[in-house]
């Protein structure tokens, strides 16, 4: 694409430059420029990108996008931020490929990954070709691409959604962080569907307040767009039992499907029956009532199948291939998982790293433990303090023996998050070891049949940062290994 042509993506009058070179890619990193890049010089929290802009050309750069003059030998657009003229551009350059899927976005504080999986899960059964992009990975068919970011950049997100067109992909289904809508990384993404799962506190460190956090979630509705098209109508898929939802009732002019157990709902659960080896309902919806069984356990299972039931609705396909789809779900990597290895009683390894989502797991890992629950638990470095009192109260209220101990410390004192954690349980019974493979060992050593050890915080992860370090640690492996040790 000529560079004259790419501009005529960006609004009102850019000064285009004289030269008219061909662009044959875009980037924002200068290790990734190549002969024909535009590079984007982007502002990040560490590194601005306009001190790499010379690197980017003598690597073959054959214009620059700033947001100052720079004196180079390539032609230089100013604009006044780049970040937001980053989507434009990667929206136009990519051919707009979001408006040919089908996009269904997923944010809320738990339950996007599980709620992704199962809607992914219902299109495959449906047979229709689909890509997912979140937490664990970006998944194209059967194709699976390691991230680093639940949502990535926006110029990484259109070249994704162009390579799944390339690959006759016709549903998307992504996870929507409150980070990457606050910084636009979905600007450009047009939205079929969007749904919000719950809303509890995480990422105070960054929002800084619940109100800050429940806006930035809701950004997601009020970009649903403004207008009603037969033809590709937008929903949003609303969280009845949440007060959030009704901040996003407001915020949004697409059409409102709602789901829940407590209250009225489009899909309402009822009759919630749980033992060791699922979950069944009774199922209301606009067209009747129907028996639901899954594979997974607890109640929060229930809202992430409600969540993707509604959207599955809503999208169009039917409830038979809908439940057909969803009583076959065995489960997702890191969520609710049970680490089996012949022994005679429960492990399981779940994602639960907020203090909502760490009381849903322990309230169900009591319904199916006879005896004691063991519960190994950390709070991440660098991140929200707040929630490490919180999260120690809930592991003392629900567990007979909890455990505290590192999580993924980065940069702090790992000593001084098990200090902000016990700030919270004085008095209380509980153990605390620094090391997280000897928590695991401890719980597992200590379990006897009729108890259920839940090793909660890191889940699908197989890394633990410590410092600068990333070591490889993955807590399903270290539990095998205890467990057969035992």
């Amino acid at each position: 694409m000529k560079l004259h042509t790419l501009l005529n993506f960006l609004p009102m009058k850019i000064n285009k430059p004289n030269e008219n070179p061909e662009i044959h890619s875009l980037e924002n990193d200068n290790r990734k420029v190549e002969k024909g890049s535009l590079f984007i010089c982007i502002k990040g929290f560490t590194n601005d990108g306009h001190n790499f802009a010379q690197n980017a050309v003598e690597s073959g750069a054959a214009a620059v996008l700033s947001e100052r003059p720079l004196d180079l030998n390539v032609p230089v657009i100013v604009v006044k931020d780049t970040k937001r003229a980053m989507s434009v551009l990667a929206d136009g350059f990519y051919g707009q490929p979001t408006k040919q899927l089908h996009l269904i976005g997923i944010t809320g504080t738990n339950g996007k990954t599980t709620t992704s999986h199962l809607i992914d899960a219902v299109y495959r059964h449906a047979k229709v070709p689909t890509g997912l992009i979140g937490t664990m990975y970006v998944k194209m068919n059967e194709r699976i691409i390691e991230t680093k970011n639940t949502t990535p950049e926006s110029l990484t997100l259109q070249k994704t959604f162009h390579q799944m067109k390339e690959e006759n992909i016709e549903a998307a289904i992504m996870e929507v962080s409150s980070h990457a809508l606050v910084q636009g990384r979905v600007h450009g993404c047009d939205y079929n569907i969007a749904v919000f799962t719950n809303l509890s506190q995480d990422h105070l460190d960054y929002h800084k307040t619940m109100d800050e956090y429940r806006h930035a979630k809701g950004l997601l509705f009020s970009q649903l767009g403004n207008t009603y098209d037969h033809k590709r109508p937008k929903f949003a898929v609303l969280n009845a039992d949440d007060p959030a939802s009704e901040f996003y009732l407001q915020d949004t002019a697409a059409h409102v499907v709602t789901f829940g157990i407590e209250h009225d709902a489009d899909f309402q659960a009822v009759n919630i029956r749980m033992n060791g080896q699922g979950t069944t309902f009774q199922l209301k919806y606009p067209d009747g009532e129907r028996e639901v069984s899954l594979k997974l356990i607890g109640k929060f299972s229930v809202y992430n199948a409600l969540a993707a039931i509604a959207a599955c609705y809503a999208s169009e396909l039917s409830i038979e291939t809908i439940l057909s789809a969803l009583q076959k779900v065995e489960g997702v990597a890191g969520r609710f998982e049970l680490v089996d290895e012949g022994q005679d009683f429960p492990v399981i390894v779940d994602y639960a790293h907020t203090p909502d989502s760490l009381e849903n797991v322990l309230k169900t890992v009591k319904q199916i433990a006879d005896n004691k629950v063991f519960v190994v638990v950390g709070c991440g470095g660098d991140r929200d303090k707040t929630k490490r009192p919180l999260m120690a109260k809930i592991a003392c209220k629900y567990a007979t023996d909890p455990i505290f101990t590192s999580d993924n410390p980065r940069s702090e004192d790992p000593n001084a998050i098990l200090a902000d954690m016990i700030e919270g349980v004085k008095g209380k019974r509980y153990e605390a070891l620094v090391d997280r493979k000897d928590a695991i060992l401890k719980a597992i050593e200590s379990a006897e049949k009729g108890d259920v050890v839940l090793i909660a915080g890191k889940g699908h992860e197989t890394y633990q940062i410590i410092g600068d370090a990333v070591h490889d640690f993955d807590d399903r492996i270290v539990a095998a290994e205890a467990i057969r040790k035992k």
